[in-house]
Parts: structure tokens; sequence; C-alpha cells
């Protein structure tokens, strides 16, 4: 599996997350909340370079990235109608 692979499956990943991160940990701060979702994509993609080649040479930076693209999400999510209580 080449990177482009590896990366995109975890950002298919993370709308799915951050909605269960949320569902689980309502009652937490953001912080903690995006804390676990990067934990639980983190794992996944962890489990996938067991099996596979490792394609991630900094995995520090790349969870900085990741992380940074979980803001995007929930900044997305929040702006939307999903996140507007009537």
């Amino acid at each position: 599996m080449n990177f482009l692979k590896v990366f995109l499956r975890s950002i298919a990943l993370i709308p799915g997350v951050v909605q269960g991160t949320e569902a689980l940990f309502g009652a937490e701060s953001g912080e903690q909340k995006k804390k676990a979702a990067v934990e639980i994509v983190g794992a996944a993609i962890d489990i996938a370079d067991a099996v596979t080649m490792k394609h991630i040479a900094d995995s520090e930076q790349f969870t900085r990235g990741l992380s940074m693209t979980i803001d995007g999400v929930v900044m997305c999510l929040n702006a939307s109608l999903w996140a507007k209580h009537t």
C-alpha cells in the first residue's frame, strides 16, 4: 500500500471518528475529544503499518498534521446545519 492510500484512508476515518468521540466524550473538553480522535486514527494507521510496509517516516509530524485536519473537520461540522440545534 503506498503512502497516498494510507493518507486517504486516515482522512476518510476522521468524520466518523469525530462524531464517535463526540458521542462518547460529549461532556469532556474539546481538547480531550481531539486527543481521543487523534489516538483512534493513529491506532488505525499503526495497525495498517504493522501489516504493510512502513510509509510514515516522521510519525510525530504526521500526528500534528492529523491533529490539524481533525480541527478542520470539527470546524466544518460546527459551521454546518449538523451542529445547529433548533
